[in-house]
């Protein structure tokens, strides 16, 4: 491998299980072809970059700590390489209207600083605080931030992050929703279902005005549910409705993954919705989202003294690709794609998660073992930028 102006690199292909060779120029893929390795058994598997449309933090940096720091918006995103993530949307949750502010601006400030978290960050997610109040579906969002959507507000943010906020979660609860949603659609922001109470009716005048994802869906929800009608059964049945979901094996069981993969389709992606602790040993942390939370040995964030009860995600999209593999509710190419070709299209990044020639070289070189999928090396732009033992 010569990292010079051009240089290749082996692997088997994701999708098709055929050993290729990459040739790579600057930060393009200029040509591919198969080959006939000696041993292909040492070969690890190919594919391109990991996009993640919610990250709050990773390796007990988070996001929603302010004041955030340049510094830490580009560790995080340097130490997301090491999943395998060349493209993701740095996640700010619900809080007051400064503190909001002010975390988009430095996001935006640490991409006109650093090419490379320009290059990576793909756009902000604001989670919130146009959402329901409710406690359950309100999950850990601070209730006393929680308000009506203000197209005025939310130009202020947008303005303060350089227009770099591209995915917004709501609740089409508000009366405002209607209004809002058409507003940012045609200002070019994808308008997301979340943290919801809202009615079959309120979901479908939401879809009608332009909202096309649904945040996790599936969590963010009642404990206890009509078994209909109801906001999952309506949104799972709704096909202009794009959905992410969180598969750590904790957030939710096989059989609602096997539901959402059939009724989606090729409009369900992965996300991690990873929080700080994403990366870190277990143990017990006190978190000032969630209080004293417990990661297990498993791999489960959950209430120090509710085990019962989720505190966030502590894995990332590596974690739900092999658990979809090894549940068999998947393939390999299909589990991947959900992580990279379909946000990618669904975000309109037309150089991103695509393997072909003319695309961006933002690849993935790892191996599946069982259960566990193990990034070898990350490519991004064209360079190696991580290297793993």
């Amino acid at each position: 491998m010569n990292q010079g102006d051009s240089w290749t690199v082996r692997g088997i292909h994701y999708e098709s299980g055929v050993p290729v060779e990459l040739s790579i120029s600057g930060d393009r893929i200029v040509g591919m072809k198969s080959y006939d390795p000696l041993d292909r058994e040492s070969l690890p598997f190919i594919g391109p970059g990991l996009i993640d449309l919610q990250i709050n933090g990773y390796g007990g940096m988070d996001f929603n700590t302010l004041p955030l720091s340049t510094q830490l918006v580009n560790e995080v995103t340097e130490q997301l390489w090491r999943e395998g993530v060349t493209a993701y949307c740095p996640t700010i949750i619900t809080n007051g209207d400064q503190a909001i502010e002010d975390a988009v601006r430095t996001i935006a400030e640490t991409c006109d600083q650093y090419k490379r978290v320009d290059e990576s960050v793909i756009g902000i997610h604001l989670e919130g605080p146009f959402i329901t109040a409710e406690d359950g579906p309100r999950g850990a969002h601070a209730r006393q931030y929680v308000r009506a959507p203000k197209w005025e507000l939310f130009q202020r943010w947008q303005e303060a992050a350089g227009g770099r906020i591209s995915i917004i979660t709501i609740s089409p609860e508000w009366k405002e929703a209607p209004y809002f949603i058409e507003r940012c659609v045609d200002s070019g922001v994808i308008v997301s279902i979340g943290h919801t109470a809202a009615t079959p009716q309120q979901i479908q005048e939401a879809v009608k005005a332009g909202a096309s994802m649904s945040t996790h869906l599936g969590n963010g929800a009642h404990l206890m549910l009509p078994r209909h009608p109801n906001y999952l059964w309506e949104q799972l049945a709704e096909d202009s409705l794009h959905a992410c979901i969180i598969a750590d094996g904790f957030h939710l069981p096989d059989s609602f993954i096997k539901v959402a993969l059939r009724s989606k389709g090729e409009r369900l992606m992965l996300v991690s919705d990873a929080v700080s602790l994403c990366g870190k040993p277990a143990g017990i942390y006190d978190m000032h989202i969630g209080g004293r939370v417990l990661l297990t040995n498993e791999g489960r964030l959950c209430v120090a003294e509710q085990p019962e009860l989720l505190a966030g995600s502590a894995q990332m999209l590596t974690w739900g690709i092999g658990k979809l593999i090894d549940s068999g509710l998947t393939d390999l190419r299909q589990a991947w794609e959900m992580a990279s070709l379909r946000p990618a299209q669904f975000t309109r990044c037309s150089d991103l998660g695509e393997f072909n020639v003319g695309k961006a070289a933002d690849l993935v070189l790892f191996d599946v073992r069982g259960r566990n999928v193990i990034v070898r090396q990350t490519i991004k732009s064209g360079k190696v930028v991580f290297t793993g033992v």
